[in-house]
C-alpha cells in the first residue's frame, strides 16, 4: 500500500480517542514522517500539532 499523504500536508483526526484530552477533532496536524506498513498492510504516519506528536494509521486521518 502506498502513502496517501506526503510530508508537510495538513490532516485532521477522523475520530479522536479518549487519550486526546489536549486536542479535538478540529485540531490540524502536520504530517512529519511517513512510516512503513504494519502487519495488516496499512501504512502509518507521525503527525504533530503544537507540542503533541503521535503515530496514526492512514485510516485514522483525513485531509483538511
Amino acid at each position: 500500500m502506498s502513502h496517501k499523504f506526503k510530508v508537510r500536508p495538513l490532516a485532521r483526526l477522523n475520530q479522536p480517542g479518549s487519550s486526546d484530552a489536549q486536542t479535538t477533532s478540529a485540531a490540524v496536524y502536520e504530517v512529519v514522517r511517513l512510516m512503513p506498513a504494519d502487519q495488516t498492510g496499512e501504512v502509518s504516519y507521525r503527525i504533530k500539532a503544537g507540542s503533541i506528536e503521535r503515530a496514526v494509521r492512514e485510516s485514522e486521518i483525513r485531509s483538511t
